[in-house]
C-alpha cells in the first residue's frame, strides 16, 4: 500500500486506546480527514511536536479502502506555533481557528483557497504581535463564512460594514491600521459568530471565551 504525504494543518487530537491518538487533520490537497496516530503518546513517539494544535507538518499516511479512518506513520514540521501558545489570548485565537475550520469543513472536501487563509492569519500573528489577535479574529471569520457560501447581507453598522468591505478586498497585512479591540466591529463579530453556530447546529466552545479577552 502506498504510502501518500500531504501538506497539512493539525486540527484536533484525543487519545485512543491505550497510546495512540486520533488525529483530525486538514489537508492541501485532499481537505480534512481524520486518522490513527500509533504510539503518538509514547515519550519517543515518530510524530514529536508534530500534532500540536495548528501545527503545519508535512504527514505520511496510507488509506485502506472503505476504511474511514487513515493511518498515520509520522510527521515533518513545517511551521510550529509554540511560541504563540505563550501567550493567552492569542492561544484562545488558535482554538478558535482550529474549531471554526474543523467545525465548517466537510470530510474528504478540498479547499485552497481556505488552507491559504490558515497560512496567511496565523503568519499575521506570529508577525505582528503588537495588532492583537482581533484583526485575525474578524478576518478569519469573514472569509470562513464566505469560503463556506453562507454570507449573507450584513446587518450592521456603517463603519464594520466599511471593515468588513475592506476585508474581503485586501490580504489581512494590507488592512488599514485601526486600534483593534474587542469593541472593534464587535456587531459584525457576534454577527458571523451566529451565522457560524447556525451553520454547524451547536455553540462554539471558543467563542464565549474569547469574549472575555
Amino acid at each position: 500500500m502506498a504510502v501518500q504525504a500531504s501538506e497539512v494543518f493539525i486540527l484536533r487530537t484525543y487519545p485512543f486506546q491505550e497510546a495512540d491518538l486520533i488525529v483530525s487533520f486538514f489537508t492541501r490537497d485532499q481537505g480534512k480527514l481524520r486518522g490513527v496516530a500509533k504510539r503518538a503518546r509514547k515519550p519517543k513517539s515518530s510524530f514529536g511536536s508534530g500534532l500540536e494544535r495548528l501545527s503545519q507538518v508535512k504527514m505520511f499516511y496510507y488509506q485502506r479502502e472503505n476504511r474511514e479512518l487513515v493511518n498515520l506513520s509520522s510527521c515533518e514540521l513545517i511551521q510550529s506555533q509554540f511560541g504563540l501558545q505563550q501567550d493567552y489570548a492569542a492561544g484562545i485565537a488558535l482554538d478558535y481557528l482550529a474549531e471554526v475550520t474543523e467545525s465548517l469543513l466537510p470530510p474528504n472536501e478540498p479547499s485552497e483557497r481556505f488552507y491559504r487563509l490558515l497560512v496567511a492569519v496565523l503568519e499575521h500573528l506570529r508577525r505582528n504581535p503588537e495588532t492583537g489577535v482581533w484583526p485575525v479574529v474578524m478576518y478569519f471569520s469573514l472569509w470562513a463564512v464566505r469560503l463556506s457560501g453562507f454570507l449573507p447581507d450584513l446587518p450592521v453598522s456603517a463603519e464594520s460594514r466599511r471593515i468588513a468591505e475592506e476585508m474581503m478586498q485586501k490580504p489581512i497585512g494590507q488592512l488599514s491600521q485601526l486600534e483593534w479591540s474587542r469593541a472593534t466591529a464587535v456587531d459584525l463579530r457576534r454577527f458571523l459568530v451566529r451565522q457560524i453556530q447556525d451553520h454547524i447546529e451547536r455553540r462554539l466552545l471558543s467563542a464565549p471565551i474569547l469574549e472575555t479577552l
